[in-house]
């Protein structure tokens, strides 16, 4: 992927349109947070993460890390910062934009994609500029960050309650898929009764009919493990296939192997590999599904500035 096309200031004007420095008050705090923030210094740090190559050149980085700030700073989803970013001239003067946007220059998917495509680095980037604003404008000073509290909790994701049969059933169907793609043709899919076996086995734990449901159980991990094995007879040899299906053959095996109480790792989501099964000792979530978060911030109170930062203790990072 191409690196992306910066805005520079040139200082042209347009008969027909008034420029956004012309008609908003320039002592608001996001106009002089725009021109405290060090932008060649984030465009510098952001660009590592592409390379000069064929394709369409990415979005500013001055607009996408300016979005990711509002969306913080103000605490907005990406469809709020979205309408704002249509509705308030501050907030396109903040990303770069010479004249007043009526229509978005992006995508709403595109901060997803983003923020997956920003690792570690160019994020501390960020976050070492936004402290460094935060001691030129006066909002913090450096002894404020001296003494800092750490605590740690658990961010839940959005996945289905884990069960064996579940996890099995669905990791045939993705093992299926994947060989239909690449053009396998197996000796049964099991479709019709992995479904039927699932069903039962959820009737029968249900009703606390476990040895049943046990039996649904093994039944379940017979159709898994004859499809892996009828994958692996027409594969064998062909390296390109195994990397091609190297991972869900590993998820496959892993859910085969794993049993209820293991010790070290086990698979809880498929789509989702970093979930774990976290327990805190809270009294009504015994057990929590998603990956452990810390978060440190500071033990003082800072003096505080614009809304971007507020008066309140400083957070200075968080940790997924």
């Amino acid at each position: 992927m191409s690196k992306p096309v910066e805005r520079r200031e040139t200082g042209e004007g347009d008969l027909f349109r008034s420029r956004l420095d012309q008609i908003i008050d320039l002592k608001h705090e996001l106009v002089q947070l725009a021109q405290t923030i060090d932008w060649s210094f984030l465009e510098e740090r952001f660009g590592e993460v592409y390379s000069d190559g064929p394709g369409m050149p990415p979005l500013p980085t001055r607009l996408m890390a300016g979005l990711a700030i509002l969306k913080h700073s103000f605490n907005l989803s990406d469809k709020a910062v979205c309408a704002r970013y249509l509705d308030s001239p501050y907030f396109q003067y903040f990303c770069g934009e010479t004249f007043f946007q009526h229509t978005l220059p992006f995508d709403r998917s595109s901060l997803t994609r983003w923020r997956q495509r920003m690792g570690e680095d160019p994020i501390k980037a960020l976050l070492q500029d936004s402290l460094a604003v935060a001691v030129k404008s006066g909002a913090m000073k450096p002894s404020d960050t001296r003494q800092v509290i750490v605590d740690t909790t658990v961010r839940p994701k959005n996945v289905m309650f884990p069960t064996d049969a579940k996890l099995i059933h669905r990791e045939r169907e993705r093992l299926v898929r994947a060989a239909r793609k690449v053009g396998l043709d197996l000796r049964q899919t099991y479709v019709r009764l992995g479904k039927f076996v699932l069903i039962q086995h959820q009737r029968y734990a249900h009703a606390k009919q476990f040895k049943r449901a046990g039996k649904a159980l093994r039944k379940l991990k017979t159709y898994l493990g004859r499809v892996v094995r009828d994958i692996e007879r027409q594969i064998a040899g062909d390296e390109q296939l195994k990397a091609i299906l190297i991972w869900p053959f590993y998820q496959a095996k892993t859910l085969l192997e794993q049993k209820q109480r293991p010790r070290g790792r086990k698979i809880y989501s498929l789509h989702a590999d970093e979930v774990e099964c976290i327990g805190k000792g809270k009294a009504h979530r015994p057990y929590e599904f998603g990956v452990k978060v810390s978060v440190a911030t500071t033990l003082n109170r800072s003096k505080g500035g614009p809304p971007c930062y507020g008066a309140t203790r400083q957070p200075l990072c968080r940790i997924a």
